[in-house]
């Protein structure tokens, strides 16, 4: 088994190096991908050093078996069939290929089947945003069908990328030192001690981007006719992603039928103890691989509704992680080239 990871200088890529160390993922050789401006680095996986390789249209993916991609959705785009050519599975964690009717989008807690039928030779991960939420809202759904998501994310700079998490600490640096933030690049403000109310672009219905990548994903994920009404801001916490998340199911379900099923599901784990300010938080689910999960109550304005907190390191189940946890299942039931 011969793995490769495209971006390895990146945020997700590092964390790709981590992950496959932590889970001792089965593979006999890495190769490292990066552009001009990380080519020649090094690394270090497993006691061994590895250095980062000029990603190029060449032969260099002739004997990869899996390929992990964060460089981007142009990069993605330009490269995939480069990297698929001789039948390596492109596992991407770019927006580059997600909608498109031939590349499954996958959580594996969720629909890992789907990740055997890619006639391109490519896996889509989902957006960090909408991998968190829908390995909660599975428990959910198989008790009754979901038929509305309301929903405001909290999310983190390191979603951002690595730039973007140094951006803010400069920030508040800045601050401390002079009063003034004077290192605005990465966000259209100023993020330190303040929330920008924006993701991604807008569109031209006034939804951003990352708001419309939650309505799209959901459905494709989940195989369903929900509608997700998203709006996703940037607070300033370093690291992990956290969602209040309201559902309108067909049937009424109880919080106690909620709290049981959330509390047996893949992926998640249940800190909820409202009475005694147990609650999950960011700073707790920075590192770790579950979607916390908490505040779970019936919603006073729907019969049928219910309402949740949830915090999840981004980085990892948001990207890397659900990646990995991909590529394994591929492995578990026979199914890489």
């Amino acid at each position: 088994m011969k793995v490769a990871i495209v971006g390895a200088s990146g945020a997700v890529g590092q964390e790709f190096l981590r992950i496959l160390a932590e889970r001792d993922f089965p593979m006999d050789d890495l190769v490292l991908f990066g552009s001009e401006r990380s080519a020649g680095r090094k690394y270090t996986f497993k006691g061994k050093e590895y250095e980062v390789k000029l990603l190029q249209h060449n032969d260099d993916f002739k004997d990869v078996d899996i390929a992990f991609t964060s460089a981007g959705g142009g990069t993605s785009h330009d490269f995939a069939e480069t990297i698929t050519k001789y039948g390596a599975v492109m596992i991407d964690n770019s927006s580059a290929f997600r909608m498109d009717n031939d590349v499954p989008l996958v959580v594996p807690e969720v629909n890992a089947e789907d990740a055997l039928n890619r006639p391109r030779g490519i896996i889509a991960n989902p957006n960090c945003t909408t991998i968190m939420m829908v390995v909660v809202l599975k428990p959910i759904e198989d008790m009754s069908h979901i038929k509305r998501i309301h929903i405001s994310s909290y999310q983190s700079a390191s979603g951002a990328g690595a730039v973007a998490m140094a951006e803010l600490q400069q920030q508040y640096k800045e601050i401390l030192e002079t009063g003034e933030a004077q290192t605005i690049k990465k966000f259209p403000h100023q993020l330190a001690y303040n929330v920008i109310p924006q993701i991604d672009v807008m569109t031209p219905n006034d939804y951003t981007k990352e708001e419309m990548k939650m309505f799209n994903e959901t459905r494709k994920i989940m195989h369903s006719d929900v509608r997700t009404s998203a709006t996703c801001v940037r607070v300033s916490s370093l690291r992990s992603h956290s969602e209040s998340v309201w559902v309108e199911t067909e049937s009424p379900l109880t919080v106690e039928a909620v709290r049981e099923a959330i509390a047996k599901a893949p992926g998640c784990s249940l800190v909820d103890d409202p009475q005694n300010y147990v609650y999950p938080m960011p700073l707790e689910s920075a590192g770790k691989d579950d979607v916390y999960v908490g505040r779970i109550r019936q919603d006073l304005a729907n019969d049928n509704g219910i309402t949740l907190w949830l915090t999840g390191d981004q980085i990892r189940k948001g990207a890397a992680l659900n990646a990995v946890q991909i590529a394994e299942y591929l492995i578990k039931v026979g199914n890489v080239k």
